[in-house]
């Protein structure tokens, strides 16, 4: 460290005279969205606001007896049905309204279910397509009130091909044949094209299902196959518990399972033939992870069985039914020969997300899409938690902390962000709420009041929730109500009502910024509190009931992460027994489990990064990135001086853990992207080459068996910093990885596949390109497909690229249809080249594009390309290319009016980055390269007082 940092240390001085300019918001390309797991794809289209959406409260459903028929066998979509729905009156009525998705209706008729012998009445069906609607009446009848009825709906449809609904997949088996299958997905509000139901969440029914199929084929379904109604070609299934509609789930298809029993719960996993062998972690990871859910809330798992299946085509993740969980192939499908560590997690993690909501949405429903958070929150916290209990040595909360929580901050500091409860009706807009504040900040603002009020009381809280509410709907005051009761039955004393204090979280968007001001001779410090924003500039109002504890550098104790202090909504903080030493540094949040940034003074920001300079080790990981992070978006929104970052990185050499690294990777990165066609750019790379020379060194790029589980992931990111910084060793020796692959067959470590083929890439000739573009396209691995999708773009040839984005609409290449649209992102955000490729691709085949599947009721590609692409735009010249383009395209029916608008939002936000950024890190890492000897002895002079302060 001495050697590579005395020139740091004679540089620190650089900025401290430099004003740090405010830029308007951070660019468009840093505003990272969660990785939705469930994630119904967005419909583009506005609806006309034509009443309401939702249906009236006069009847609700008793019990569903759905009878289908489907040849999906021979790829036939068309299918039939028959759904008999009891009914109960609860409000006298002339019309009876349920929902339906295109489909047929065939007939409709009524009767009483408690009269023996009533006579079905055929009902007039008048259809409103726009909400959805089904008006079901009879002329001269009214439902009387408290009475029940059996309604009967003969229906057609077909099977969509858009990865929506009741759908159609398909596969290629192991003799080159195309095997078709027929599955779903519901969520949010498409159960209605399969069957006409009451498709709301609140609205629990039981769901009695029978499926004629060929005899080849098998079905299964949420409950258990019930064998005495069932024969050859006819698969019938035990009614379900009283569960909503979205919940519901069959699949029609040739798939073969595996399967195991644990903790009294038998569970299998589906897949197409010929993957019978990459079943087994899924299989054992999803029975220890129940095993661990159940454990954790005191109640058991409600159904029968579970099942798991992966599925060819999905355009979610993966889908939480009800005994029949839903998955892309890659995140069920695990091989131990060839598939990545990243690959094993994330199966782990959106298994358990799967799981968690088993009694999260599906034992305890939400009253409404306004309480998304209510069952996404929670899962999100329990895909980590779960994981964290079954494999408690892989520290998973590191990985959460640089996905879920760093992520939901950025979407968060927008002034105009929504809150967690918020209210819609529409489909189109209830889809909207599958974004980062449902998942992401949900999940890390329940983790912040798991770890304030102690993990004691918030599992009492949840038992209780569970209890209470299961078979039934829940909204947050039930959640709030539960946690109370809990806190009171373990005489734990909270500061304030448990409903205002959590409710401040849930009822307004945003997240609170604390100022921590320290005084140094008394030994107190203040904490005030404000509304975060990326814009400075944008003032916001609200408060909080803020969880705070700290840590401090001579009781540097990281561990317990219960809440010591709270600032109430309107007032400020001040410690005064403290009794802090002038020269130890203080930080905040243990843990960084409190869902909120800090600032500190300049000086204590010093005292930290010596404090990181010295000890890393002493301050938590967590606590290390979030350091980083915040330390970054500070400097970028004028709040804090570049010099405090810049210096605050000269640690880096010392690190060894992820998170750390993993937001130094993200930072460096965003800076690589604005400057990288900077006259002094290899001042910059140099400096960067100072940070992690000596861990590159050290984890190099080859995998070590018997590595601690992050290791693998850590690699990765230095690695990559590595290599975006020019070292020789890092760029030879990942190329020559891919050299070997190609020339002697030599396999690439599978964790290692991700750098290798990415830095092998920017430096490959025609016959690597073409290499690892054949193996794309005549790969079956679904992880491996999405791992090469995105290295082909970090290719820097023109042609090569022009090659590959071109291959998205070449409908005779053996690219599936989720995959076409997915090719231009990894290519225009690599850099200029890729750019500048995509552009000219789209000006010449912008129409051909348009017309790409993207999946039900999915964002147009063209739009969504445009608009990511604009994020990437940081020079004149690229912007004048990018608008020839806009000019093409703006009055087509693929975009929207808003494309110019939002575009320029998104140019005008990068250059601002650059206006007010370029200048002060320019500077720094220039004169760090240069050494200037009396910025040398004006830090030296500057330490001389940190150790002259701890003496005393």
């Amino acid at each position: 460290m001495a050697r590579v940092f005395t020139p740091i240390l004679a540089l620190l001085l650089v900025l401290a005279t430099t004003h740090a300019a405010v830029v308007r918001q951070f660019p468009p390309f840093e505003r990272q969205q969660h990785q939705l797991i469930e994630n119904p794809n967005q419909r583009a289209a506005e609806r006309v606001d034509e009443g309401t959406y939702r249906l009236p409260n006069n009847t609700e459903p008793v019990e569903y007896n759905i009878d289908l028929t489907t040849n999906v066998h021979d790829g036939t979509t068309a299918f039939q049905g028959t759904v008999t729905i009891t009914l109960k009156v609860l409000e006298t009525s002339s019309v009876i309204v349920v929902h339906a998705r295109q489909l047929e209706i065939l007939e409709a008729t009524i009767r009483k279910s408690d009269a023996a012998e009533s006579t079905a009445v055929a009902l007039d069906v008048a259809e409103d397509k726009e909400r959805e609607f089904l008006h079901l009446s009879v002329k001269d009848l009214t439902f009387a009130e408290d009475t029940t009825w059996l309604v009967t709906i003969k229906y057609s449809g077909n099977l969509r091909l858009d990865n929506g609904g009741f759908y159609r997949s398909s596969y290629t088996d192991e003799t080159g044949a195309t095997k078709y299958l027929a599955t779903t997905q519901f969520e949010s509000t498409d159960a209605r094209h399969a069957f006409p139901c009451y498709d709301e969440p609140a609205k629990r029914a039981i769901f009695t299902i029978t499926i004629h199929h060929d005899p080849s084929y098998n079905a299964i379904s949420n409950m258990p196959v019930d064998a005495a109604k069932s024969s050859p070609g006819v698969t019938a299934f035990q009614p379900t518990v009283k569960m909503p509609s979205y919940l519901v789930a069959f699949i029609v298809s040739e798939f073969v399972s595996s399967e195991g029993e644990l903790n009294g719960l038998p569970q299998r996993v589906f897949s197409r033939k010929g993957t019978e062998h990459e079943q087994e972690w899924a299989l054992t990871t999803g029975m220890l992870v129940e095993k661990r859910l159940s454990g954790y809330f005191g109640v058991p798992f409600a159904l029968p069985k579970l099942d798991q299946a992966a599925i060819p085509d999905f355009a979610a993740g993966a889908m939480e039914n009800w005994g029949l969980a839903t998955y892309r192939e890659e995140y069920l499908l695990y091989n131990v020969e060839n598939s990545t560590t990243n690959t094993q997690t994330n199966i782990a993690t959106i298994e358990a997300h799967e799981d968690a909501h088993m009694w999260f949405g599906d034992l305890v429903a939400i009253e409404w899409w306004s309480y998304l958070w209510l069952k996404e929150g929670f899962a999100t916290l329990f895909e980590n938690l779960a994981v964290d209990l079954a494999y408690p040595e892989w520290d998973i909360f590191q990985t959460f902390h640089t996905g879920s929580y760093q992520s939901a901050m950025i979407s968060d500091g927008n002034p105009s962000v929504r809150p967690m409860t918020y209210y819609v009706e529409k489909p189109s807009d209830i889809s909207l709420l599958y974004d980062s504040i449902a998942y992401a900040k949900a999940g890390s603002v329940l983790d912040m009041w798991r770890h304030a009020l102690t993990n004691t009381v918030f599992q009492r809280g949840l038992h209780n929730y569970l209890v209470k509410n299961a078979y039934s709907a829940a909204n947050e005051t039930d959640l709030f109500d539960a946690i109370a009761l809990a806190a009171r039955e373990l005489n734990y004393e909270v500061p304030a009502l448990v409903e205002d204090m959590m409710s401040s979280w849930t009822r307004q968007g945003g997240l609170p910024l604390l100022t921590v001001e320290r005084n140094y001779n008394d030994g107190s410090f203040t904490v005030k509190q404000e509304q975060y924003t990326n814009n400075k500039d944008a003032k916001g109002d609200k408060t909080w009931y803020v969880p705070v504890n700290y840590a401090v550098q001579s009781n540097p104790d990281f561990r317990r992460t219960e809440a010591t202090h709270y600032l109430h909504k309107d007032q400020n903080l001040s410690i005064s027994d403290a009794a802090l030493k002038s020269g130890e540094w203080l930080i905040l949040n243990k843990q960084s489990t409190g869902y909120y940034r800090i600032n500190y003074d300049t000086h204590n920001w010093q005292l930290i990064s010596h404090g990181l300079a010295d000890r890393p080790h002493k301050i938590h990981p967590r606590n290390r990135a979030q350091l980083i992070d915040d330390a970054y978006r500070f400097a970028t929104s004028g709040r804090l001086s570049h010099f405090v970052l810049l210096q605050l990185l000269t640690y880096l050499p010392q690190e060894t853990q992820y998170a750390p690294w993993s937001t130094a990777n993200s930072v460096i990165s965003v800076f690589n992207r604005y400057l990288s066609a900077d006259e002094a750019y290899e001042n910059f790379q140099f400096y960067v080459a100072a940070l992690v020379s000596e861990q590159f060194d050290k984890f190099g790029v080859n995998d070590q068996n018997g590595e601690q589980h992050l290791v693998k992931f850590t690699r990765n990111a230095v690695i990559n910093v590595a290599c975006l910084a020019g070292l020789k060793s890092c760029l030879d020796e990942t190329n020559a990885k891919l050299q070997a692959l190609i020339a002697h067959g030599t396999p690439i470590e599978p964790n290692l596949q991700t750098p290798v083929y990415c830095n092998g890439l920017k430096q490959a000739d025609d016959k690597t390109f073409d290499f690892v573009y054949d193996k794309l396209m005549h790969s079956n691995n679904q992880a491996e497909r999405r791992l090469l999708i995105s290295a082909l773009g970090c290719a820097q040839n023109e042609k090569q690229l022009e090659k590959y984005v071109s291959s998205s609409i070449d409908m005779n290449n053996q690219l599936r249809t989720q995959e076409r649209y997915t090719l231009l992102t990894p290519t225009y955000s690599r850099g200029s080249v890729g750019l500048n490729v995509c552009i000219d691709f789209l000006l010449k085949n912008w129409q051909a594009y348009a017309q790409l599947n993207a999946g039900f009721g999915g964002v147009n590609p063209l739009y969504s390309d445009i608009l990511g692409m604009s994020s990437y735009v940081v020079n004149d010249s690229q912007k004048a290319k990018l608008q020839e383009l806009i000019d093409a395209v703006k009055d087509s029916e693929f975009v929207p009016a808003t494309l110019q608008a939002s575009v320029d939002t998104n140019v005008e936000a990068n250059m601002a980055w650059l206006a007010s950024n370029r200048g002060p890190i320019i500077s720094w890492v220039t004169s760090f390269r240069n050494g200037s000897p009396a910025l040398t002895a004006s830090l030296l002079a500057m330490a001389l007082c940190f150790i002259v302060a701890m003496l005393f």
